[in-house]
């Protein structure tokens, strides 16, 4: 069990500070350390925190440092590499920060660092998979923030349609964190009733779930489109995985994780829903999928198999 509550944070971009704002506000954490290439950036970004400390529901010491802070930390999240421009999807990132990722890892693992990695660098499932393979941690203890930010997307958008509360909303983005992703209708709940039973009960076409899960998709790219960036979502995102480790709340997410089997796939990082708590990933949990949405995981994994058979070179 993890007890001194050290995070250490390496990226102090819009996505990392996101994070660490949400963290600061919700508590929960005794120590937090920037880490940032820019370090002047890292030291202002701290002082700007730590200012705000009198005001928050806890004493948590700020600080800027480098990655010799890794060494007593349970969880070091990396959210640094380079930002998705618009029209340019996920997997267009890969090499760049392939190389980025590799770096961050050795940096962390040669200073003695024992604890949980958590990765939301894009594309996140295959940074994930540099991340365990250059760092050669056990596969349970590197996690990616997969399709959490995604599912929190359809249920928002579910919960929206429906006019219902969002908490209330039981469904799942698998797969790529990106365009092949998709949803497990025949899985997806309201409470303790299916989302598809709902909609025929209500006489409400079924074409309109492809219509919710294509708002999933396009969200990130209206929004970049809109703003330049997304960052609020995935920070606050990040706060719960960090939460449901330092707690160890076992709860269920859709986190990047390492496939052995579980939905015939093996050897990558996808998200699927699984049991995190204080040791990392506890138990992937196994759907039975339709035919359909087998085959619609297959195609998501070989897209990321794909892409990392490009950057092999690079671990």
């Amino acid at each position: 069990m993890v007890n001194k509550r050290k995070v250490v944070l390496v990226g102090t971009g819009f996505v990392g500070m996101s994070m660490a704002y949400s963290l600061l506000n919700q508590g929960g954490v005794n120590e937090l350390v920037l880490i940032d290439i820019d370090n002047n950036k890292a030291q202002g970004e701290a002082m700007d925190l730590s200012h705000g400390v009198p005001c928050t529901p806890a004493k948590m010491s700020i600080k800027a440092g480098d990655y010799s802070e890794c060494k007593d930390a349970d969880i070091v999240v990396i959210t640094a590499g380079m930002n998705q421009k618009p029209n340019q999807t996920r997997l267009e990132l890969v090499e760049i920060n392939a190389k980025i990722m590799r770096d961050i890892t050795n940096s962390v693992v040669d200073s003695g660092f024992g604890g949980i990695f958590i990765i939301a660098s894009n594309p996140v499932d295959i940074m994930t998979y540099v991340v365990q393979k250059v760092s050669g941690f056990p596969k349970e203890k590197v996690i990616g923030s997969g399709t959490m930010l995604d599912t929190a997307r359809l249920r928002y958008l579910i919960g929206e349609y429906l006019k219902v509360s969002s908490k209330n909303v039981h469904a799942y983005i698998m797969g790529e964190h990106g365009d092949s992703s998709f949803v497990s209708w025949e899985n997806a709940y309201v409470g303790c009733k299916k989302m598809v039973d709902i909609m025929k009960d209500n006489n409400l076409p079924l074409s309109d779930l492809d219509d919710i899960h294509k708002g999933v998709v396009n969200a990130a790219y209206e929004i970049i489109e809109k703003k330049k960036a997304t960052y609020y979502g995935i920070g606050i995102a990040l706060v719960k995985i960090i939460k449901a480790i330092l707690n160890d709340e076992n709860e269920i997410m859709t986190i990047s994780t390492y496939q052995n089997n579980e939905y015939c796939q093996k050897g990558l990082y996808i998200g699927v829903p699984a049991i995190l708590g204080g040791s990392g990933v506890k138990e992937v949990l196994k759907l039975k999928l339709q035919d359909n949405e087998q085959a619609k995981f297959d195609n998501s994994c070989n897209i990321i198999k794909d892409t990392i058979n490009k950057i092999q070179d690079l671990l």
